[in-house]
C-alpha cells in the first residue's frame, strides 16, 4: 500500500498489569491530585474521592493519563483515548497471560504478527 492509501490514524493498544505494594501510597496519590484540581465541582469531586478511596483500581486509572504517554512524540496528536482498570489475580506463569495470545486474526500468522505477504509486520 502507498501512504496515500494508507489511514492517517493509528489504533495502539497498551495493556499493563501492575503490582500495588502500598495501596494507600497511590491512593495518597490520588487524592492529591483530586484535591489540586480547582476546577472540579463539589459532587463530583467527593464522587471521585469516594472513588479512588474505596477502590485502588480506580485510584490507578484516575492516575493515568493516556496523553502522558504520547505527549513528547513528534507529529502525533491524540484523538481519542479509554482506559480502564481491575483487580485481577496474576500469575505470570500461565499461559492466559499471554499478551501478545488474544491479538491473532484472520491476517495474523500464529504467532499474532501480520503476515508479511500481507502489507503487515513480519
Amino acid at each position: 500500500m502507498s501512504t496515500e492509501e494508507t489511514s492517517r490514524y493509528v489504533r495502539l493498544r497498551v495493556e499493563l498489569v501492575l503490582e500495588v505494594g502500598d495501596a494507600d501510597a497511590v491512593t495518597g496519590a490520588a487524592l492529591r491530585r483530586i484535591a489540586a484540581d480547582p476546577g472540579t465541582p463539589e459532587a463530583e469531586r467527593a464522587h471521585t474521592e469516594s472513588a479512588v478511596t474505596e477502590d485502588t483500581a480506580e485510584a490507578l486509572a484516575y492516575l493515568v493519563d493516556p496523553l502522558d504517554l504520547i505527549s513528547e512524540v513528534p507529529g502525533v496528536e491524540l484523538q481519542q483515548a479509554s482506559w480502564s482498570s481491575e483487580p485481577v489475580d496474576y500469575d505470570p506463569d500461565s499461559p492466559e497471560w499471554d499478551l501478545d495470545g488474544d491479538d491473532v486474526d484472520e491476517d495474523d500468522g500464529a504467532d499474532g504478527r501480520k503476515d508479511a505477504r500481507t502489507g503487515g509486520i513480519g
